[in-house]
């Protein structure tokens, strides 16, 4: 475990390489005594700093929940971050290529929480009881540390996460079968990925009780309005200036971006 002066040194290092967009040297290599429990405190340093220059938290992002993405991944587990509203954007956007190092894009599904939810034992059903709406979501990752990455540089790094763009249509979550929400991502007018969200451990909303039951060993839970992104059913493809985005969601709707 580190001490209080180490976890702020690669917090500082993190903040360093967003603001620079060049990323930094991954903790778990300068601290090879790095613990999720470490990787945990650095996320929330981070998430504190960002607050104090003017952001604010209004949800959580789960990663890693699909096997395409952890095989993508080369990880086992899921992690999850905040969602700031600064990196908020809507359907049709043309988003700035300057605010990120090496960006992708995945395909997923945001809930917006309906209620508070707290406490161990959380199930998909919980999940579902207390969530407003669903919606097409598209998640932008980015690293801002260098590659390979270990889980607990992930975490740290606030789970990769780096925007959402929200769009489509949304449901009541009781309304339609999320198991079987699929999705096609082209990128220039070429598919290059498809998926459903039952791979999201066989229920979109399985890993958001993941998410709840993870944050009440911390004393923590979901609030009412949290938006929060149950992981990416499709491999991320990579966003270069120029890129235009297109997201068929089917019933759903769509949702199309530009990054320039």
């Amino acid at each position: 475990m580190l001490t209080d002066a180490e976890r702020q040194a690669p917090t500082e290092a993190i903040l360093t390489a967003e603001r620079r967009r060049s990323p930094c040297v991954q903790p778990s290599r300068q601290w090879p005594g790095l613990t999720p429990e470490d990787a945990h405190d650095i996320q929330r340093r981070w998430a504190e700093a960002r607050v104090a220059q003017g952001a604010r938290i209004v949800g959580r992002k789960i990663g890693l929940t699909s096997r395409a993405m952890q095989m993508a991944s080369r990880m086992t587990e899921p992690d999850y971050g905040v969602i700031l509203d600064d990196t908020l954007f809507r359907d049709g956007a043309r988003i700035p290529a300057g605010r990120f190092i090496k960006p992708r894009l995945e395909t997923e599904l945001a809930f917006v929480m309906a209620e508070d939810l707290s406490g161990g034992g959380c199930q998909v059903h919980d999940v579902m009881a207390a969530t407003a709406h669903v919606s097409p979501a598209l998640e932008i990752i980015d690293y801002r540390t260098e590659v390979p990455r270990a889980i607990t540089d992930t975490i740290a790094d606030n789970a990769a996460y780096g925007g959402i763009v929200l769009g489509g249509r949304i449901v009541r979550p009781f309304d339609t079968d999320l198991r079987w929400i699929a999705a096609t991502l082209s990128k220039n007018g070429v598919i290059e990925e498809s998926g459903v969200s039952a791979a999201i451990m066989g229920h979109p909303a399985a890993g958001i009780a993941w998410l709840v039951n993870k944050l009440a060993t911390l004393g923590d839970g979901l609030k009412k309005g949290d938006i929060v992104l149950g992981g990416s059913f499709t491999r991320p493809v990579d966003m270069e200036a120029g890129d235009v985005f297109f997201a068929d969601y089917g019933p759903l709707g769509s949702i199309g971006v530009s990054f320039g």
